[in-house]
């Protein structure tokens, strides 16, 4: 079964296998990821899940231990055997230490021992799609950031942004073609409306638009805010 959820428009969809053979715990699996936007396939068993992996390639994989026929740490080892580099959360109700160490063994990347919060589950998926995630680069026309390192690059030559230079670009980079208010670039950039005037947003718009040089691509609208634009 796929159930597909909802992602912000600049997110890659990222494909989540559960593998649960508890229908309760495997649904609440299902919902959980889905409501944060992944796309969401389960099965119940082992063979099932080397048959999936095998058939549709997922993201991130999430597998308990306690399987039927083939166990979780058996579909680890298969599945390191074959050089797959995917990304492991390993669901188990033991907590002892030597069980930790058998499922890392096996090959998985994460543990997390039953029963757990939803939060914890979901930041330790996101955390092992961040491990292996190439870096996030935002484009428009020939301005690339990468916003990890926080680097920009106009035509090819590198440019030396102030920090909140470089936030406000990213807040821009986000929203193409999209009126930003000064409000709202207040809230994401300065981190509060209250935080600096709205002068302040002028001002480091036109740090921006002197940093990228000519042509502009940063367009007042008046009374409103900026946008990107060509």
């Amino acid at each position: 079964m796929l159930i597909k959820g909802r992602l912000p428009w600049y997110v890659v969809s990222v494909f989540a296998l559960v593998v649960e053979d508890d229908g309760p715990i495997r649904r609440m699996l299902e919902r959980t990821l889905t409501a944060e936007g992944y796309e969401v396939s389960s099965v119940g068993d082992g063979g099932s899940a080397l048959a999936a992996i095998e058939r549709s390639a997922p993201d991130v994989l999430v597998l308990d231990v306690g399987l039927p026929v083939i166990d979780g740490l058996v579909v680890c080892r298969r599945l390191r055997e074959k050089g797959l580099a995917l990304p492991i959360l390993v669901l188990t109700a033991r907590d002892a230490v030597a069980d930790r160490v058998a499922g890392l063994d096996a090959g998985a990347d994460d543990y997390l021992v039953k029963p757990f919060a939803s939060e914890e589950l979901l930041a330790r998926v996101r955390a092992l799609l961040r491990r292996g995630a190439p870096p996030e680069v935002l484009a428009f026309g020939d301005i690339v950031f990468d916003v990890e390192g926080r680097s920009v690059r106009r035509g090819g030559v590198e440019i030396a942004l102030r920090a909140r230079e470089a936030d406000l670009l990213e807040l821009l980079l986000r929203n193409p073609r999209r009126v930003i208010s000064r409000e709202q670039a207040l809230e994401r950039v300065w981190g509060d409306a209250a935080a600096a005037s709205p002068n302040a947003v002028d001002r480091y718009v036109s740090y921006l638009r002197r940093s990228l040089g000519e042509p502009s691509v940063i367009v007042t609208v008046r009374g409103v805010g900026f946008m990107l634009a060509r």
